[in-house]
């Protein structure tokens, strides 16, 4: 059974690296594969929104950030909320990419308490995986072939991107034990960004408690339902998103050690 506070078989200290204004960056590697190989490390990252790297007070984040070697940035967030946030510092240093995999915005700080949450949020990710397959699509292939390193992100680095990691685990067939747990790790960064949005919102009320919460709960029954709507969370990527054997073969010989 793996540890859900620091990932399977990893020390936390390896899987989450440190940034001041960054909340949630993590190395996706270490994650073991059916064929018994893992996930390199140093290859593929996931993150909160990288437009926190801009500004004088980011500088030591930024130069951290730069000694990374990234070469490809996908940004999954809206057009409109680059447009109010900001975006990574100077991103023609990289191969970069806004691919908005959401279509149907809304507000998680007003979800109404009384509902059930996780059902909640599962059903705004199954709108996802049904809008945004085309840029699903394009943000795994990029992953495949773009120039590496690869980080993607989005606000909080918890559902956008929450998703495609679980995507990317999936055709590297890692277990769904691994894939949950992955997930569930942005629990670690909840308080952090709960005060973000306290900070950025002064006058309004969290109206739903559970902001930035991300138990397993969440992933389980999005992949539960895309099992239902296509056989597997895998027959999805291949049936609706439209991930051929090559590009998943591509994203294992790049990412499997």
């Amino acid at each position: 059974m793996s540890d859900p506070n620091t990932g399977t078989r990893t020390p936390p200290h390896r899987r989450h690296i440190d940034f001041e204004r960054l909340h949630n960056f993590r190395d996706l590697g270490g994650y073991r594969s059916a064929d018994g190989r893992t996930v390199a490390w140093g290859a593929l990252y996931r993150s909160d929104s990288l437009g926190k790297l801009a500004g004088a007070e980011a500088r030591a984040d930024w130069d951290r950030f730069l000694g990374l070697g990234i070469g490809t940035v996908i940004d999954l967030r809206y057009p409109w909320e680059i447009e109010a946030k900001g975006r990574i510092p100077e991103p023609e240093r990289f191969t970069y990419a806004n691919l908005s995999i959401e279509h149907r915005p809304y507000d998680q700080a007003a979800i109404d308490p009384d509902i059930d949450p996780w059902r909640y949020l599962a059903d705004r990710f199954a709108e996802v995986t049904e809008d945004g397959a085309d840029e699903i699509r394009r943000a795994l292939e990029l992953i495949a072939a773009g120039p590496g390193p690869t980080v993607f992100h989005c606000t909080s680095g918890k559902d956008r991107t929450g998703l495609i990691a679980a995507f990317v685990l999936t055709l590297l067939d890692v277990s769904e034990e691994e894939i949950l747990a992955d997930f569930a790790l942005t629990e670690l960064a909840t308080a952090r960004l709960t005060a973000d949005w306290h900070a950025a919102n002064p006058g309004r009320t969290m109206r739903w408690p559970s902001y930035g919460r991300a138990p397993a709960r969440i992933l389980s029954l999005v992949l539960a339902d895309l099992t239902t709507r296509y056989g597997s969370p895998a027959e999805y990527l291949t049936t609706r998103v439209g991930i051929t054997p090559a590009t998943a073969a591509l994203l294992r010989d790049r990412l499997l050690r």
